[in-house]
Parts: C-alpha cells; sequence; structure tokens
C-alpha cells in the first residue's frame, strides 16, 4: 500500500475554510494525486481538509470518508498550553522545545509521555486516544499495528497495491505521524514541518506477512512548483529558497 498524507490549503482558521490561494492549492495537489491514482480517500471532519480533497474526489470520481478522530481542534486541546495568556502547541513553547531534545526525553522514548513536565498537560490522554485511533483505521485497511515490534501485521487478503489518501492538519498530522511510525513526538514535532498541501507518502511493503512503514518523501510540494503557485512564507530565510 501507498498510504498518502496530506495537509489541508492555506487555511482561513475563522470560519473554518481556504484562502483562495488555498483553493489553488487544492486543485494542484488534486491533479498530482489524479495522476498517482488513489483507491480511498479520507479526510479530518474539518471544513478545510474537506474542501482541500474536493478536487481530488472530482477529477478521481470519488467519495470522501470523514474520520472525527483527525479533527485537529481536539489534538489542540490535548496538546498544547499557555504561554503569556495566548495558547499554543506544546511544542512551540520554549519550555517545552527544550525539554523535546533533551538527552532526558530521548531515554524516555516511547514512554516521552510519562515525563513529569507533562502531567499537567493533556498530552498523555491525547496520545493514547490519536494512536489508539491510527491503529484502528490502518487496521481497517489491512495493517495491524505490533508497537512492541515497530511494525505492522498485513491481514491475509490484503492488497499490496491499494493506494490511500488522507487530508488533515499539521499539529494533528504530526501526532498521527509519530504515532504510526513509531518515532516518539518530541523527536517528529521538533525536526519535522508539514506545509500546506505538503505531501508525504509512506509505503507498506509486504515481506514475508509484515509491513514496516517507509517515508519516501515528506510534505513534498512539487505540485506548486509545477503549477507556479507560491511556496509560503516558512520557505524564505534571507535570499534562500528552501
Amino acid at each position: 500500500m501507498i498510504f498518502f498524507y496530506v495537509r489541508h490549503g492555506d487555511p482561513v482558521y475563522h470560519p473554518d475554510s481556504l484562502t483562495p490561494k488555498g483553493e489553488r492549492e487544492a486543485e494542484a495537489i488534486g491533479k498530482r494525486l489524479a495522476m498517482y491514482g488513489v483507491d480511498e480517500i479520507y479526510t479530518s471532519t474539518s471544513n478545510r481538509a474537506i474542501l482541500t480533497a474536493k478536487p481530488t474526489c472530482e477529477l478521481l470520481h470519488k467519495t470522501h470518508t470523514e474520520l472525527e478522530f483527525c479533527h485537529e481542534s481536539l489534538a489542540y486541546k490535548e496538546f498544547s498550553g499557555d504561554s503569556n495568556g495566548v495558547r499554543r502547541w506544546v511544542c512551540e513553547l520554549e519550555e517545552y522545545k527544550n525539554l523535546f531534545v533533551s538527552p532526558e526525553m530521548r531515554k524516555m522514548d516511547k514512554e516521552w509521555y510519562e515525563h513529569p513536565a507533562l502531567a499537567s498537560t493533556g498530552i498523555k490522554a491525547g496520545w493514547k486516544r490519536i494512536s489508539d485511533a491510527a491503529d484502528e483505521f490502518f487496521a481497517s485497511l489491512g495493517y495491524e499495528h505490533i508497537r512492541e515490534e515497530n511494525r505492522y501485521r498485513v491481514v491475509e487478503g490484503t492488497d499490496e497495491n491499494k493506494r490511500v489518501a488522507l487530508f488533515a492538519h499539521e499539529g494533528f498530522g504530526l501526532i498521527f505521524l509519530s504515532a504510526l511510525l513509531d518515532i516518539p513526538y518530541p523527536m517528529i514535532s521538533t525536526h519535522f514541518h508539514i506545509r500546506t498541501t505538503g505531501l508525504t507518502a509512506i509505503e507498506f511493503k509486504h515481506e514475508s506477512g509484515f509491513s514496516v512503514p517507509k517515508v519516501f518523501t515528506h510534505s513534498n510540494d512539487a505540485h506548486l512548483y509545477k503549477e507556479g503557485l507560491p511556496l509560503g512564507r516558512n520557505y524564505y530565510k534571507g535570499n534562500i529558497i528552501f
């Protein structure tokens, strides 16, 4: 199986929608995925994710399935904290940024959410909610997660050539990818970014009844280059375009 994870297009958060630029981005990723071919399309229940998936659904004559557990507002409540009266993702707060890259946290590995500094947050409960839901989702696709072995058991009869796309968010996505890939969230959240309509492609190759997901590309924006669309402020540092 090839699994595509796509962040929504350039957003309007209130109300939940896309900017005109975001609509163009959605059209661009739709053309790209239509070229690849997708068998099943899923979205978060957020309108901006649904709107981003719309061109893909139209081009491939598919309907989407909405997944409530992917809605970013739920993850945000669990994985955010206060900074001078402003609520932000914990991975954006200085105290947690420093903690997440510390040797102390790295040693905790898969038990990272047990760190005492996180006890006042909703992270432990949020992690269990999302990781359990992610495992249930992949089991429905034919891949049963064996967390202690960092791999998946392939259900007999699962189509190795199936292609599945999920349109969702960045904040939720970093947690979701952590759960999917068995990489601790502190490492994912401090070292990875997902740009608007960034495409992450992950192969689930079948090997003797098991599969270890392998990332082929992360937050790739080739479709935006192809359509001549702006790359966004996150790509500009001085005169260098990343």
